[in-house]
Parts: structure tokens; C-alpha cells; sequence
């Protein structure tokens, strides 16, 4: 999203709204047919960037033992945030997110997959069994994710220009009465559960709330454009979150709820989604302007080095082993599986081409976007953003395995239920 297109959908009637995106869609997607053409690729189809400066690529160092090596040890986490729930391996966050590790409260959820149509005002539910859309919900204006609460009884859907927050029961896959929210983009919540983050990304605004009536504590400037995604720290004292529109990043302290850091990326860059290694020593930064995904030190604040993926990398997503992150490259139509062990590319799954009339038929690429991967760990499924389609992809083959049509403009998908202990919101993150 652009800045522009942030303006005009504050202050435009929904009808006049949804027929300018549809058709600045189609025309991205023209263009987009003609750079990838004249773009040139490597063998994996990650482009490369040529503004990436010297200094983005140097050396970087050597990865921290991983937990697939039994013999390796990790420092305990120290001065973890109190109240957050005990780190039980300080060589992976993501201990308690491992295939069936399912929670009680996530155990009597009804498997489904949750899709907010932006443009349609719906979200669709897909039986991950059939493959197909078993009900559609008219929620707010613009949704953009379902976000699983902190103590993962709720999903809430973030409807950005309707200004309101639908919760859905995960039990029976039942909306309930929305609630009202300023420019809900996205939603996370702080370790210790204390606090919902409603990422107001127009207002530029953290808004820290009550995490179940919504009622507002705190209100955060920010000082940067577009912050739209984040994550937190192996100890829970502090977040990172990306700043879409001025290419920077911010370090806030979550305790204070003050910002502490600023770091900006290079001229023209756009992050995206954040997400922390296993071990707690990398934030992985997802970079669509940059073709890639930014390492960046959350301690110092200081970008450890660059790893080309493909174009239009956005979202970032974590193994159920633990092992792997799965970066969707939605202008490349492609999914790139980068090592935490290697700190590198070690895959690249191509999705098939779309084909027919659909809303992003200016262009063939499929065009992976936001969404989850399966509680068993072996289907990860993404919103296809230009193409009114959702995605299934084998985790063990990288094949796609089921397409399913949806409403126009599918953003952050949510796989539900999900291993783990508690949510940090998105569409997903768990612990």
C-alpha cells in the first residue's frame, strides 16, 4: 500500500474506493508483467537488487548454535519482561509452536482458515479438509488481518477503515459485536498479555489497549510513515517494527511504551513483516522495495547484512521445526525457504501462474501475500493480495496443493488453530 492510496481510502465513499483499487491493481499488474520481464533473475528467480550498497552485503557472522544440534548450548534469557510466560529453550523461542502442540484453548477451536477480503468488506472461512469456503462474514471496511488474541479465545479481525475490531468465536467460527477502533491496520499484543497494540498506521500510532474490552490506555506517536509490523525480543523487553513508507525501523520499549531507536534502511526501501530467529539474536525484516530480507541486531540496533529473496518480498513465516523461514515474494509470485542454521537461501517454490479473469489479470504471477502455516506443520497457506485467491503449498515438496477463490484483495490470512502457549497477534505469532 501506498501512501496515496492510505489518503484516498480515508476520504473516499467505500463504492468509489473499491472500484479505484481494483483498477490501480490491474494497472500494477500491467506494470509488473513488463519489470519482471526486463528484470533480470538468478537460477532461484531472486532478483537482484542493484542498490544494495557494500556495506548492506558484508560479511556477516557466523549463526549461534541451533537447537537440531544437541551438544550446543544457548545463554538463558535474561531480564525477561514479568508477567511473560518462561522461556523453556533459550536456543528456540519457538519451542512450544512444534506440530500438535496444541494449547487447550486452541484445542476446541474448529480448524478453519480466515480470510479478510479488503476490498470485498467479508472474510471467508475455508475447511482445510475440502478446500473450500464454507461461509462468508460481512465484517467492517478494508479488513485487513485476523489476529488471534493473547490467550487465543478470540480472533479479531482488523477492519482499517470501517474503525472497528469484529471478533470471531475459534470454537465455532461465530462473529460477534464489533468494537470500536481508530485505524485498526494490525493488532499484536505485548508478551506478558497485559496489552493489545493496535498498529494505527495512518494516525502513525501505537495504540496500546486493553486486550479484551479494547478501551484505550496509551497512545504512542510514532516518528516515522507507514508502521505496520513487528515483533518482540527473546526477553519481551522491547519490539521492532517496520515503518513501510519511510524505510525505518523502530525499537520501542515495552515496559515504558516509548520509543527508544530509530534505524533507517536504504533510500527507497519498504519493510515489511519482522520476525525473530529461533535463538533470538536476528531480526529477519522483510524488505518489498529491496527484493529481500534485512538481518538487523535488535540489542544494537544494527543491520547485521542482506539476503536476496525475490521481488516484492512481505510476509515471514516460521517452520514448525523450527528450522526454516518461509518468505513470500509476493511480486515474484514465488516462496523463498531461507536456513537459520545457514543464514541462506535454501529453496525457492514457484507458484503456478494464475489464469482466467481474475481482479490481478493484468499479469499471470500469482502473488503471495500473508497467512500461516498448518498446526501439523504441513501446509503452508498464503492470500494470493492481487488475485482473489487463497494458496496451499506442501511444506515437504514446496507444490502447491489447493487453490481456493476467495474475495478481491485477500491480505493477512489466518490458520487457526496454531500451536503455542500465547499470541503475539498478526496472524499468528506464537510462543
Amino acid at each position: 500500500m501506498t501512501p496515496t492510496e492510505r489518503s484516498e481510502k480515508r476520504h473516499l465513499p467505500a463504492g468509489v474506493l473499491a472500484r479505484r483499487w481494483a483498477a490501480l491493481v490491474m494497472a500494477l499488474a500491467v506494470v509488473l508483467v513488463l519489470v519482471v520481464t526486463l528484470t533480470p533473475t538468478d537460477h532461484k528467480g531472486a532478483v537482484h537488487s542493484s542498490h544494495r550498497t557494500a556495506a548492506s552485503l558484508r560479511p556477516r557472522p557466523l549463526p549461534r548454535p541451533r537447537p537440531d544440534h544437541p551438544d550446543s548450548a544457548c545463554p538463558a534469557v535474561k531480564d525477561p519482561l514479568p508477567g511473560m510466560p518462561a522461556v523453556t529453550d533459550p536456543c528456540n523461542i519457538y519451542a512450544a509452536d512444534a506440530a500438535g502442540d496444541l494449547a487447550p484453548a486452541a484445542q476446541a477451536a474448529r480448524p478453519l482458515v480466515y480470510v479478510p477480503n479488503s476490498l470485498s468488506d467479508t472474510v471467508d472461512e475455508i475447511d482445510p479438509s475440502t478446500y473450500k469456503v464454507i461461509r462468508e462474514i460481512p465484517v467492517g471496511a478494508l479488513p485487513q488481518h485476523v489476529v488471534p488474541s493473547w490467550d487465543l479465545k478470540t480472533l479479531w479481525v482488523t477492519n482499517d477503515q470501517g474503525n472497528s475490531l469484529t471478533p470471531i468465536d475459534p470454537v465455532t467460527g461465530d462473529p460477534g459485536t464489533p468494537v470500536h477502533v481508530e485505524d485498526p491496520y494490525n493488532m499484536y499484543f505485548t508478551p506478558d498479555g497485559r496489552y493489545a497494540i493496535v498498529v494505527a498506521e495512518a494516525l502513525q500510532r501505537l495504540d496500546f489497549r486493553d486486550p479484551h474490552t479494547m478501551a484505550l490506555v496509551h497512545s504512542l506517536p510514532v516518528p516515522c510513515h507507514g508502521v505496520d509490523h513487528m515483533d518482540f525480543s527473546a526477553n519481551g523487553q522491547y519490539l521492532i517494527a517496520s515503518c513501510e513508507f519511510s524505510g525505518q525501523l523502530l525499537k520501542v520499549d515495552v515496559a515504558t511504551q516509548s520509543v527508544v531507536g530509530t534505524l533507517a534502511l536504504e533510500a527507497g526501501d519498504e519493510p515489511q513483516d519482522v520476525k525473530l530467529s529461533p535463538d533470538g539474536t536476528i531480526f529477519y525484516v522483510a524488505d518489498l522495495k529491496a527484493a529481500g530480507v534485512w538481518e538487523v541486531d535488535g540489542d544494537s540496533f544494527k543491520v547485521l547484512g542482506f539476503l536476496p529473496t525475490g521481488k516484492g518480498a512481505h510476509g515471514l513465516y516460521v517452520s514448525r521445526n523450527a528450522q526454516d523461514l518461509y518468505v513470500s515474494n509476493r511480486d515474484a509470485g514465488t516462496v523463498s525457504v531461507v536456513s537459520f542454521a545457514t543464514r541462506q537461501v535454501v529453496a525457492t517454490w514457484v507458484l503456478p501462474p494464475e489464469s482466467g479473469n481474475h481482479i490481478g489479470s493484468g499479469s499471470n504471477l500469482a502473488s503471495p501475500d500473508m497467512g500461516g502455516v498448518s498446526a501439523d506443520g504441513k501446509v503452508f497457506w498464503l492470500s494470493g493480495r492481487y488475485d482473489a485467491d487463497v494458496y496451499a503449498i506442501d511444506t515437504a515438496t514446496g507444490q502447491e496443493i489447493g487453490r481456493v477463490p476467495v474475495g478481491f484483495s485477500p491480505h493477512g490470512v489466518c490458520v487457526w488453530p496454531q500451536p503455542g502457549r500465547y499470541s503475539l497477534g498478526h496472524t499468528g505469532i506464537l510462543r
